[in-house]
């Protein structure tokens, strides 16, 4: 029996904060202890209390005066595009044939595929990023290679191979059958295997034929358990090849919709430019919208309505995610500082408090896996970030101003990077200072 108590000024939050003083949102604990065994959450609260439930021979690591939070969810990001990021000049379908897909042809590579899924869970890692919902490429190596990866690190990630049979070069297209084939053999081999659980994943409508989003349709069927993640209304361009493609659709969102693809566990990208009869689909099946703001204004895509799409009569679930490589950054902190950009030229402001239950708890719901991560509840894996306000100068300066818990979290989000995040906790074992040593 492993056990660890780790001690900080802990915080965690009970539901989506309303405004930056809602202090019934979120627990908040000033001399706050989280006891970890054996991979999971035992005990949580205040330092005394939570220290008189440890063994006597429990590893005590003092974190104080940083804060400890959940680890940080990131919902959409490609891990074959890390050679792509900081790519110039392109809008979305430019930017497919100019780079990505040059870029994924790579991975037909075994052995390239399993360096970059190292380095890649690296730098989530070192971003205080502890689970991803991440697209491979077409091929089923790259998949084989990010869960080798994965489990090795005993991480919860959602991942698929994509499946794609048209519109893109010959070297990374597929068949439906072999998609199928491939996408059933992987959930087989990976989906519940320790820490690990799939998502079918058609990249999105343009470069899956009709007969292959019906393979795509019959796997969700066949395993209701498994998530589904694809791309949604990113570009005006996508949206009307979208139309032209499949001219029966009442439009982009009704493609996924015919097939069987709305629900609960679907993860749609990006949802910029839906109608309102799009976002009541989305809102009626559960499916989940996937704010990806870095890369949206990177690529030129547009302005997500965040406060919208939350406040209308029938909300969206909504998730943020980093959408490595079009983002620009594998921080959930630059994510939301970008978010919070974007929601502000829409009109809106939103709060700290609300950024940072997007990134945790938040996250952890809309990816349908709050019973195990995203908390510091008794029982939740034991995946925790440890994160510093005054990690550089600039922040360090700021900080002396700094009179509340919102102003910190705000200053986190808005100079905080890497640098910010002091140490990784991935089911119940430090992974960030183990990397780096």
């Amino acid at each position: 029996m492993t056990e660890t108590l780790i001690r900080g000024r802990t915080l965690a939050f009970l539901r989506e904060p309303l405004e930056a003083g809602d202090g019934a949102a979120y627990d908040y604990v000033e001399d706050g202890a989280v006891l970890m065994r054996d991979g999971k959450i035992v005990d949580t609260g205040a330092y005394g209390d939570v220290r008189a439930k440890a063994g006597p021979d429990v590893a005590e690591i003092d974190h104080r005066p940083h804060l400890v939070l959940p680890g940080f969810i990131d919902a959409h990001l490609h891990f074959p595009q890390m050679q792509v990021i900081a790519s110039y000049g392109a809008e979305l379908l430019d930017w497919l044939d100019n780079y990505t897909f040059p870029e994924e042809t790579k991975f037909r590579d075994s052995q390239h595929g399993r360096r970059i899924a190292r380095l890649f869970l690296d730098e989530v890692i070192r971003h205080g990023t502890t689970t991803v919902a991440a697209y491979c490429s077409v091929h089923k190596a790259s998949a084989e290679a990010f869960f080798e990866e994965s489990h090795a690190r005993d991480m919860l990630n959602i991942a698929g191979k994509v499946m794609m049979d048209r519109n893109a070069p010959a070297a990374l297209t597929d068949t439906p059958p072999s998609g199928y084939d491939d996408s059933k053999a992987l959930i087989a081999e990976w989906h519940g295997r320790g820490r690990q659980l799939y998502a079918i994943t058609p990249r999105f409508a343009i470069t899956s034929s009709p007969e292959q989003m019906e393979m795509a349709g019959a796997l969700v069927a066949e395993h209701p358990d498994c998530h589904m993640q694809t791309h949604l209304s990113e570009n005006l361009a996508e949206i009307e090849w979208t139309a032209e493609l499949y001219p029966q659709a009442k439009d982009y969102t009704d493609v996924y919709a015919h097939y069987g693809l709305l629900g609960p566990k679907s993860l749609f990208g990006h949802c910029i430019h839906l109608s309102e009869r799009e976002a009541d689909a989305m809102s009626e099946t559960g499916s989940v919208a996937v704010f990806c703001p870095t890369s949206n204004l990177f690529l030129g895509s547009g302005l997500f309505d965040y406060q919208r799409y939350r406040s209308r009569a029938k909300p969206l679930r909504i998730a943020a995610a980093t959408d490595v490589g079009g983002g620009t950054n594998y921080s959930m902190l630059r994510t939301m500082d970008e978010g919070y950009k974007v929601i502000a030229l829409n009109g809106r402001k939103l709060n700290p408090l609300a950024s940072f239950w997007q990134i945790t708890r938040g996250n952890a719901e809309a990816l349908s896996i709050a019973d195990r991560v995203g908390t510091l509840e008794a029982g939740s894996d034991a995946d925790l970030v440890v994160i510093d306000a005054s990690a550089t100068p600039a922040m360090r300066l700021r900080m002396e101003t700094v009179e509340t818990l919102s102003e910190e979290l705000f200053l986190l989000q808005t100079l905080g990077d890497d640098r910010a995040v002091k140490e990784v906790y991935i089911a119940g074992r430090a992974a960030k200072s183990r990397m780096d040593s």
